[in-house]
């Protein structure tokens, strides 16, 4: 009889259709330990990889059933409404009442969609919604425990120090910007340094010029005055003389032309309009006359004012071939050198700006660091007395463990920004772990991964799969080959360790073992078979009276005897 649970968030459904060599699959699941067996071969790994597809793995075509066009994948679960897995499903707008139901469909085009809850999602929506929503346990993650970087994540779950390391990860990841960003800036800087020197220099040159708009225009004009002074002077009294000061001078004779015309209009009044035109003309004669009197006595030759002129001129003309031809284009360059400063002068200042930002980031992952590295060390002890307990209950009592922790070691040319004294800082903080393991007894403590034997690094994952399971928000547990290289003694006792973690969680184990099958809540046996010239996978809930065929299969191979029978029979009976 299934053991009584309380535990509300689990898979319900799964549905495999076109998959690898699935035709069309559906399985229903409970609460407690449930035992998945079948021939070797029989396609077990296959549901296993059509799990992790619908928890968010990588998907490609090649997984899609000869002769279909599509893979269709769906797995509902059933969610606790105050989860955190709610939570997220509530963030996303997604009603957490109605269970999260996830569809993948990969197409052979490599145009793979994905739903929840019927509505189009992406690979990161369905990670972050399934990021503990289910834990797989197989091969590769007996392999994966072996790294160190998964070692030191164990440490890190079992303290509960997951919120501080993403602290330390979020504050890792800021500074690493603003480091290349005060790169560039300082490349720049010194970039400039040469060509801010000229800079300086042709702003301080066209400033003192002190430049005008049109001022070479005036200065060529009075430059050619002063040069022609003489001729002009000449030619302006000549003028002069002719027009009012030498005999019969033109005025004079307008002068008699205009008596003439006076007698003339006593005689015919209609003269008098040419008389008056006469009389105007004159004059503006004698006013052009007095101008010109005027304009002779200001022409004066001046070669001190020339030669200030034409200096002026030069500077100005200098200035026109360096800076673009003319006056309007030296002061636009002017203006352009001035930006350019400014902008120098900026980058400066941002220098100063990103040293100081880095630097109070820089305090703050230190500190950070530090603290969990504290945690660390507090934590390794309590998982070392926890995987021996742990390991004691699995036949393993007299095994040693320890969590080794060693600070980071700064390379030659570490970051000054992500180091703290010696030691470096990594987005998960200054230390790295090492799993350090004595199975028997007079054995030095070697490495996790330098143990031999499959049957104990079985042993070593489920005894650190059940402490996490104490501080973990997983719901659902899959164990593909947890009895590895494990015999029967010891996989009663492992048997009993999933039924125990089972009270918790929902857990599906795959098996060959019937000791360890015979604890299941509920059993299901995976066949594979030839139909219609097509290989295909069938599943099937076992009843009471077939799951002791199955067990006995389990027991004595396809020949099953009416001993194997009753073997079976009685091994359920003393679970």
């Amino acid at each position: 009889m299934p053991k009584k649970h309380s535990n509300p968030l689990m898979l319900r459904e799964l549905a495999i259709k076109n998959f690898a060599i699935i035709d069309d699959l559906k399985i229903s699941f409970s609460d407690g330990l449930a035992i998945l067996s079948g021939e070797t071969g029989a396609g077990k790994s296959i549901i296993i990889n059509a799990v992790n597809l619908l928890l968010g793995s990588r998907a490609t075509a090649g997984l899609i059933r000869t002769g279909s066009e599509t893979a269709e994948l769906e797995a509902l679960f059933q969610i606790t409404p105050q989860s955190r897995v709610a939570g997220v499903m509530q963030e996303h707008g997604f009603d957490a009442d109605e269970g999260l139901l996830i569809s993948r469909i990969i197409a052979r085009s490599d145009r793979h969609k994905i739903y929840i809850n019927g509505r189009l999602g992406t690979i990161a929506l369905l990670n972050t919604i399934t990021e503990n929503l289910a834990s797989i346990s197989g091969q590769h993650a007996h392999q994966g425990l072996l790294k160190e970087e998964r070692q030191l994540t164990i440490l890190d779950q079992l303290g509960g120090l997951m919120p501080l390391r993403h602290k330390v990860h979020k504050c890792y990841h800021q500074i690493l910007p603003l480091i290349q960003n005060l790169k560039e800036l300082q490349d720049a800087g010194q970039r400039q340094a040469d060509h801010l020197q000229l800079l300086e220099f042709q702003q301080k040159e066209i400033t003192a010029a002190a430049v005008s708009l049109g001022e070479d225009v005036a200065f060529e004009q009075e430059r050619m005055l002063l040069k022609n002074a003489e001729a002009l002077y000449l030619d302006v009294h000549n003028s002069l003389e002719e027009l009012y000061v030498s005999e019969g001078a033109i005025i004079e004779r307008l002068v008699e032309v205009k008596k003439n015309l006076d007698r003339a209009c006593q005689i015919d009044p209609s003269l008098a309009s040419k008389t008056e035109s006469l009389a105007a003309t004159t004059f503006q004669m004698e006013d052009v006359a007095e101008e010109l009197r005027i304009y002779l006595k200001n022409i004066q030759p001046d070669e001190k004012r020339l030669e200030e002129i034409e200096a002026r001129l030069d500077t100005l003309n200098r200035l026109k071939r360096k800076y673009g031809g003319s006056l309007e284009a030296v002061l636009a360059m002017l203006d352009t050198i001035e930006h350019e400063l400014a902008d120098a002068e900026n980058i400066s200042l941002k220098i100063v700006g990103t040293k100081e930002k880095l630097a109070q980031l820089h305090a703050k992952l230190v500190k950070l660091a530090d603290k969990l590295s504290k945690k660390r060390k507090e934590t390794a002890k309590t998982l070392a007395r926890k995987v021996m307990q742990e390991l004691a209950t699995l036949e393993m009592s007299q095994t040693k463990f320890e969590v080794s922790l060693q600070a980071l070691p700064t390379g030659d040319n570490a970051e000054p920004h992500l180091t703290s004294g010696e030691n470096a800082i990594h987005e998960t903080g200054s230390d790295r772990a090492i799993f350090l393991i004595a199975p028997n007894v007079g054995e030095p403590l070697k490495p996790l991964s330098s143990i031999v034997s499959g049957g104990e690094l079985s042993r070593v994952v489920l005894a650190l799969k059940a402490i996490l399971a104490e501080t973990e928000a997983l719901e659902t547990i899959v164990f593909d080959e947890v009895d590895a290289g494990i015999g029967g003694g010891v996989a009663a006792v492992v048997g009993k360790k999933l039924a125990a973690l089972a009270r918790h969680h929902q857990i599906i184990c795959i098996t060959h073992l019937p000791q360890i099958a015979k604890f299941g809540d509920h059993h299901f046996r995976i066949s594979k078979h030839v139909s219609g010239g097509r290989t295909t996978i069938s599943i099937k809930r076992l009843s009471a009276k077939d799951r002791i065929k199955e067990i006995a299969r389990m027991l004595g191979g396809e020949k099953v005897t009416q001993a194997t029978l009753d073997h079976a029979h009685e091994m359920l009976n003393l679970r």
